[in-house]
């Protein structure tokens, strides 16, 4: 596959794994996901998955009902190791060895998450897939992918999306919306796109990682940006 980048953290959405009424976890979902990611891991790539909890929590919602927002966050963190698991399922399935690691320590079903032990798990040709966010409350699962792809070095951060890249304004309600090939971190930063929260761009461009954004349920999209190919939206340094 002549991959460009050897190591990549690949930050999906809870929503990836939700069934058609956009909540819940559907095994069709978490196969499509193992066997996408199987593609680029037979190739020899590191792949790391950074997974959120979406179909199952939103601690916003808990907090407009009056929740105390570190607990909202909290059951948020419980729910990526849910999902963890089922992509963790799916991808042995598949024949790929997989470890779970979690910020939040639930020594029964997923080890804690040690820097150097999940470079070695990849280094082994294992896929890691890191749940719990970054073990504390009021940072999204976004953040927590970046600082990951940063502790690990990563070549890469990609944001698995159902858009095919980023737009000056959303395609789906503007049928004019232009979208950009590519963006200087400060650019995207500037015009405060929604495809990641700011804290996790401005971490990006402080350590100068490439942040690829695609379709990931686009047949061919992940493999297409592991090569290097004009795909999604490239953000980068200038």
């Amino acid at each position: 596959m002549n991959p460009i980048y050897q190591r990549v953290v690949i930050k999906l959405s809870g929503e990836a794994l939700a069934g058609p009424e956009g909540f819940g976890i559907d095994p069709t979902a978490a196969q499509f996901i193992a066997e996408t990611i199987k593609s680029i891991h037979d190739s020899g790539v590191q792949v790391t998955l950074v997974i959120g909890a979406g179909n199952i929590w939103r601690g916003s919602i808990g907090v407009q009902h009056g929740m105390e927002p570190a607990t909202a966050d909290y059951m948020g963190m419980i729910a990526t190791v849910m999902n963890a698991m089922a992509v963790q399922d799916s991808l042995e399935r598949c024949g790929v060895e997989t470890r779970v690691q979690t910020a939040v320590e639930m020594n029964k079903v997923a080890e804690p998450y040690i820097r150097l032990r999940a470079i070695r798990h990849m280094e082994k040709g294992r896929v890691v897939i890191i749940a719990g966010g970054i073990g504390n409350p009021f940072f999204t699962t976004d953040t927590a992918g970046v600082l990951r792809a940063v502790e690990l070095n990563a070549d890469a951060i990609i944001k698995a999306t159902k858009v095919d890249g980023v737009y000056d304004k959303d395609p789906k309600v503007y049928d004019n919306a232009i979208k950009f090939e590519t963006l200087t971190f400060q650019e995207a930063l500037e015009r405060q796109i929604r495809v990641m929260d700011l804290t996790a761009i401005a971490l990006c461009m402080e350590h100068n990682l490439p942040l690829v954004v695609l379709n990931f349920w686009k047949q061919g999209e992940l493999a297409a940006a592991i090569r290097g190919e004009t795909v999604g939206t490239l953000i980068g340094s200038a």
